[in-house]
């Protein structure tokens, strides 16, 4: 079997994406029902967090153990990765007792590094750059709320940031379009822009400065917090720049009543979501969250069985 990592979408094709997302559909059938689906017994999964975190790790050492294996947690403040022990000398080291490695980052660049080094596959669990896990789970929630995506559209309300470029990503693959409504100069770099049009040439991606402007089209309004980790001493002036991209009751109105609204969690409430969204009748947010297990078990199972 050929090793493959998962650092970010670009590199999957679209029959691989749909591939994954059936596997978790079906073994998210098979844990409704109660039906052990013992696939990796005797699989260690090595977890390296130099991030906080409730739902990669939980969802990550559920799975693990759900599909017969185990895991190993390290938090970053016990590793030292890239200070204590170089970073290649980390991987060469780690990928010798686990068969696959999930790393919680604040460099994208160390997940890259970590991969070029390691003997056994290697997971992006979250960098500053991408989180392919999430949008993993987002098109599993995506799919089960409106079957085929093909020419559904996804406003993501807020900044351009790791989930909204793994999502514009996955959205492009599966034919969903994707409209990023953003604050002036928090939109999508240039280089991300240009790797999308390279592995993605026939994805649909749109960068608005105003809700208003796309709300009406949305199947999905998505929005993420205005400042993610590491972005903690810009977040007054973030307040500032985004404070007409809430998601609000108001906004919320202006989209079609299928339309349904998602985020990745950990929320602000009354920052960039309302608690009436978040905890409304049109929110997916809680069976988006639960489906980042099923959507982990299909990639380990797809990338160690």
């Amino acid at each position: 079997m050929i090793m493959r990592h998962f650092l970010d979408l670009l590199d999957l094709s679209a029959d691989e994406i749909l591939h994954l997302l059936s596997e978790a559909s079906r073994l998210k059938a098979a844990h409704a029902r109660r039906e052990p689906t013992p696939v990796l017994l005797g699989k260690v999964l090595g977890m390296v967090f130099e991030k906080p975190s409730l739902r990669t790790r939980v969802s990550f050492q559920a799975a693990i153990a759900q599909l017969g294996g185990a895991s190993v947690f390290l938090p970053g403040s016990e590793t030292g990765l890239g200070s204590r022990e170089s970073v290649p000398d980390f991987a060469r080291v780690m990928s010798q007792y686990v068969d696959a490695v999930v790393l919680r980052t604040f460099s994208h660049a160390t997940v890259e590094a970590f991969a070029a080094h390691a003997s056994c596959p290697v997971i992006n669990g979250l960098s500053d750059y991408y989180h392919p896990c999430q949008a993993l789970g987002d098109l599993l929630t995506m799919q089960e709320v409106f079957g085929d995506l093909s020419g559904r559209t996804v406003v993501f309300v807020g900044d351009g940031n790791n989930v909204a470029r793994s999502l514009a990503i996955g959205c492009g693959k599966l034919g969903v379009h994707f409209i990023l409504a953003a604050p002036q100069g928090y939109g999508f770099d240039d280089p991300f822009l240009q790797a999308f049009r390279r592995h993605v040439p026939a994805g649909d991606v749109l960068m608005n400065g105003e809700p208003g402007h796309a709300i009406a089209k949305a199947d999905v309004v998505y929005t993420d917090v205005w400042a993610s980790m590491g972005q903690e001493a810009e977040r007054d002036q973030r307040r500032q720049h985004f404070a007409a991209f809430q998601v609000n009751a108001d906004l919320l109105r202006q989209a079609p009543a299928h339309a349904r609204f998602m985020h990745c969690l950990p929320a602000h409430r009354g920052e960039e979501v309302t608690s009436d969204v978040l905890d409304g009748d049109r929110s997916i947010v809680f069976q988006q969250a639960g489906n980042r297990m099923h959507a982990q078990k299909a990639l380990l199972q797809w990338l160690l069985k």
